[in-house]
């Protein structure tokens, strides 16, 4: 048989392609941890836990879990530094902990990416990659060759899957929401009304009025997610399209709204919150990423995956500033800045031309 000799870069690259080939290992473990409730396991005893002690809380009485498969799917996580395991001095069994990353998997935290790891990795979620060559060679929109109807549609007819969808983005609309009222107190602290445009059940502008409760909240989103809204003091629910019309008021709030639709609808969506808000003192504040090509910060990287999510689950993409700049400038914003806050999106708060 041939030898075969590989440079140390030959031998990289390959390792680099074994990788990735089986990088959705990550996702189906870090799942799997979520649904049997591993973090919320360990945190609810206050310290580390056994293996076995883990697993005795799995089922509780009902059955014995398979502890050789937990040990191996938790021993991918540890690598991948989600959990950690501490050896006892005393030579006992191995104690697994939390780490900063799995305390963003607990079920009833405020802080929390739980429900985005069952929505994204749902198998509704999953099918349209499947479809990116597809894309490639014929146009169209991945969803929709997957499911024969776009999100909104397929949320609209589906309850669960829309309670899927709807507790995703409300779970980064949490943390999100707290970033945004620290971080952006000037360009609240003036505003007497605000419509939170696309801002599902509401998290987020229940959040602002209560902190500002001289700003009239209106929240407006598709009618049937509007429709699970609980009711928020402040706060009104108004279910449209926000390509027909938007409601009136001193400013917009778009928060991952955007990125969900090609330039043109992104235009489209702009002239009418021109249209809803005052020429002289309106505004509006989009939440977004900015993605920057060379960007090196701890967020920098994501933006790009969530690109690559925009292909598969909408029709819209991440933009550069560049690619920000001329949309605003379609949709009658010439002017425009923007503001870094500690959080995966940034604020570009844009101003309507005369």
């Amino acid at each position: 048989m041939e030898r075969i000799e590989l440079d140390e870069a030959m031998l990289q690259g390959q390792a680099e392609i074994w990788r990735y080939l089986y990088s959705f290992a990550d996702s189906m473990a870090l799942k799997c941890a979520v649904e049997l409730r591993i973090a919320d396991i360990i945190h609810s005893n206050g310290g580390p836990l056994t293996l076995s002690q883990i697993a005795s809380c799995i089922n509780g009485d009902l059955t014995s879990p398979d502890i050789t498969t937990l040990a191996r799917i938790m021993r991918l996580l540890i690598r991948r530094k989600i959990f950690t395991v501490h050896h006892p001095s005393d030579g006992g069994d191995l104690l697994y902990d939390l780490t900063h990353s799995s305390r963003w998997l607990l079920h009833d935290s405020e802080q929390t990416l739980m429900p985005m790891v069952l929505m994204e990795n749902h198998p509704l979620q999953m099918a349209p990659w499947h479809y990116f060559s597809q894309c490639v060679k014929e146009g169209g929109f991945a969803f929709k060759k997957a499911h024969g109807c776009e999100i909104w549609d397929l949320a609209s007819r589906n309850p669960d899957f829309n309670k899927l969808f709807n507790d995703g983005l409300a779970c980064t609309s949490k943390f999100l929401t707290s970033v945004i009222l620290s971080s952006y107190k000037q360009g609240l602290s003036s505003i007497g009304s605000l419509v939170d445009v696309g801002g599902g059940t509401g998290g987020l502008i229940s959040e602002i009025v209560k902190k500002y409760p001289h700003i009239k909240g209106i929240n407006f989103d598709l009618p049937h997610v509007v429709s699970t809204a609980p009711t928020y003091n402040g706060v009104s629910h108004i279910g449209g399209d926000l390509f027909h019309a938007i409601p009136n008021a001193d400013a917009v709030i778009l928060k991952w709204i955007l990125h969900c639709w090609g330039d043109e609808d992104c235009i489209k969506i702009l002239r009418n919150c021109k249209k809803a808000i005052p020429r002289e003192n309106g505004k509006v504040i989009i939440v977004e990423i900015i993605l920057k090509e060379d960007g090196s910060g701890v967020f920098d990287e994501i933006g790009f995956l969530l690109d690559l999510v925009m292909i598969a689950h909408a029709n819209g993409k991440e933009r550069t500033e560049a690619e920000w700049k001329k949309i605003l400038e379609g949709g009658g914003f010439s002017h425009y800045k923007i503001i870094n806050i500690p959080a995966l999106a940034s604020i570009i708060e844009a101003y309507p031309d005369a």
